[in-house]
């Protein structure tokens, strides 16, 4: 019987869709961190009349068709970008982004990752970097007897230097933008990477043509709302019951019909 195993993918369907609401759930407060949403289609249909087929010598045709389905299958896990609160931070190095763009940061093999987890540190050579180590671009280093770090609106980083009156400009913390934002790879550690589907990275000054700024002592939270996160969970869970009565339903007539005499 065709219902067991269409039940039987939308049960797997409404699994995955918890999974990816377990996920939100766990990083509600993990900084800079994207929603994600599970998508479905269904799938291939058996079709016993077409519809418009004539069903007569005088041309006459079925208003409607006969098809049935078999079933679901996830299609896509898209993830909402949209800006995350903006908290405030007790460290120096801590940065949000108000508005487009993201981080840029070099991976250990040379490569660039994007994120919006601002909560940078100093390295033990004075380097600005992610809580991983990952250093910032562009590589901005900070003196021992650096003072009084100061992140501007546009990204520049300045700082007392020793005896000094007036600040120094050490360098400038740039952001990338994508015209698919949403296409982007998660990598783990709050990064992303670039893919065809997001295009090239568009490299720019915070706070200029239409790029975000960045606020110092400030960083971006999680984009995650609770109560949807639970209303979806809800919704997920009822979805999986009616499911699993279906198969129930299926295998009582199957039951019913293997009695027959």
């Amino acid at each position: 019987m065709e219902a067991l195993y269409i039940a039987a993918t939308g049960m797997a369907a409404q699994e995955t869709n918890v999974n990816v609401i377990s996920n939100n759930i766990a990083n509600m407060t993990t900084t800079g961190y994207k929603r994600q949403s599970a998508q479905f289609q269904d799938l291939l249909y058996q079709e016993y009349q077409r519809a418009g087929s004539t069903t007569s010598d005088s041309g006459t045709q079925l208003p409607v068709g006969i098809e049935v389905g078999s079933g679901v299958r996830l299609a896509a896990t898209p993830r909402d970008m949209s800006q995350g609160s903006v908290v405030a931070s007790q460290g120096e190095l801590n940065v949000a982004v108000q508005g487009e763009g993201y981080f840029m940061v070099t991976m250990p093999d040379g490569s660039t990752s994007y994120t919006r987890d601002g909560s940078f540190q100093r390295s033990g050579t004075g380097e600005i970097v992610t809580s991983n180590g990952y250093a910032v671009q562009p590589g901005i280093t900070l003196p021992n007897n650096a003072t009084n770090v100061t992140i501007g609106a546009d990204g520049t980083v300045s700082a007392i230097v020793g005896t000094a009156t007036t600040p120094t400009q050490l360098g400038q913390i740039q952001l990338a933008t994508f015209v698919n934002k949403g296409g982007l790879q998660s990598a783990g550690s709050n990064l992303f990477v670039e893919t065809p589907a997001s295009g090239p990275a568009q490299v720019g000054v915070a706070n200029a043509n239409g790029v975000g700024s960045i606020m110092q002592n400030y960083v971006e939270s999680s984009n995650v709302d609770s109560v949807t996160e639970i209303s979806n969970l809800i919704s997920a869970q009822r979805a999986y019951e009616m499911n699993g009565r279906v198969v129930t339903g299926a295998d009582q007539m199957l039951q019913t019909a293997t009695q027959i005499q």
